[in-house]
């Protein structure tokens, strides 16, 4: 029985070694697990961003609320100045300075051949050809010839007031200063006047009609801009900076658009706004097919179904001469024409060229051209006009 007791204790002895060889051997990782990694800490926040927890806010967990970004100022929109033209009164008597120093020579010369003691047949040539080269045209000057050479018979002995007053009233007369030259810009009730520009491109057309504007402006009145000469690119952008100005509203369309659209919406601004003239750019050449006296016709046309065109006024450069005639001609065989801008008459010794234009057109010049500022469009005056080509 003893031998029995002391087998089973070995067993068990054996088989706890062997368990527990085991349970070593098949240990996962077969060595000790390492202690857990301690995470690291968040580092401070900076001081701005720290505050107390405000009101309704957890102590435990409470979150830092940053304030919003701060939002750029807008630019300021700048808004041009408005300025204040001068009137139109008196404008032609301030500009006669410009004009007698370009036109000058011519009276100056014809003063000087009249004043001769002897006027034979080669003389009175002489005034011919300088009345003739100042583009006063062959007829008129045939008849201011013809005119002279009686008076100066007639008086016989010549001084030289005698000469300037003979040579005044025979300009004059051919200036016609009984010739009606009032702007057609009295508003009809509720409808504004309707003045439609025209003229071929670089005569200065739109810089007229922006200096009108400006004429217009500072006698008081109320305008509107139609910039209906679409196929230039830089006739809308040109004729807006003018208006902007002045405080004038300018009507525009896309480019290369339908100027007739362009009138109409002008005129249909000027009626809604209650303006008193409504000032329409024309095109001076077209890039379709259509003809540009066509598109004229279409322009004044469609005006007409809101209102009235009072005025079409004709701009000419009046340094082009006789080539400003051609032009004066196909217009006024297409076109209702009332009245004659003439541009840079300060800068030619030509401005006979009113004499023949009128004559030509049977229509008087209105406005001139005598410099290149904003304010140098002037109501031409005839006895300010000779007086200047005479001199004191």
């Amino acid at each position: 029985m003893d031998g029995y007791l002391g087998v089973i204790v070995i067993v068990v002895v054996v088989a706890l070694l062997a368990a527990g060889a085991l349970f070593l051997l098949f240990r996962p990782g077969g060595k000790a697990a390492p202690p857990p990694v301690k995470p690291p800490e968040a580092p401070p926040l900076p001081e701005e961003e720290k505050r107390p927890a405000g009101a309704g806010e957890e102590a435990e967990g409470a979150t830092t609320t940053l304030p919003p970004p701060v939002k750029p100022a807008e630019p300021a929109v700048v808004v041009p100045e408005i300025e204040v033209p001068p009137p139109s009164a008196g404008r032609m008597v301030r500009l006669r300075s410009r004009l007698a120093r370009s036109q000058n020579a011519l009276g100056r010369g014809l003063l000087d051949l009249l004043s001769r003691d002897r006027l034979d047949d080669e003389v009175w040539d002489e005034i011919e050809e300088s009345l003739i080269t100042a583009d006063v045209g062959v007829a008129p000057t045939r008849v201011m010839v013809e005119e002279l050479r009686t008076k100066v018979k007639v008086l016989g002995s010549r001084t030289h007031e005698e000469v300037r007053a003979l040579l005044r009233e025979q300009l004059l007369t051919q200036v016609n200063p009984d010739l009606d030259r009032t702007l057609r810009v009295q508003k009809h009730g509720e409808r504004p006047a309707v003045v439609l520009v025209v003229g071929v491109n670089g005569t200065g057309k739109t810089t007229t009609t922006g200096k009108l504007a400006r004429v217009l402006v500072g006698d008081g009145k109320k305008v509107v801009l139609g910039a209906a000469d679409t196929f230039r690119a830089a006739a809308a952008d040109q004729l807006q900076t003018w208006g902007d100005r002045v405080g004038a509203d300018v009507v525009r369309g896309p480019e290369g658009g339908d100027p007739a659209s362009v009138a109409f919406d002008a005129t249909a601004r000027g009626i809604e706004e209650k303006a008193d003239v409504v000032i329409v750019d024309t095109a001076g050449r077209l890039h379709t097919k259509t003809g540009l006296m066509d598109e004229l016709g279409k322009v004044k046309r469609v005006i007409e179904k809101k209102a009235t065109v009072d005025e079409t006024l004709l701009v000419l450069d009046a340094t082009t001469g006789q080539n400003g005639m051609r032009q004066a001609q196909v217009f006024a065989e297409a076109v209702n024409i009332t009245g004659i801008a003439l541009t840079k008459l300060d800068g030619t010794a030509k401005g006979g060229i009113v004499i023949s234009v009128q004559r030509e057109l049977g229509v008087p010049v209105k406005l001139v051209g005598l410099g290149e500022g904003p304010d140098d469009l002037a109501p031409f005056d005839p006895e300010v006009f000779v007086d200047a080509i005479l001199g004191e």
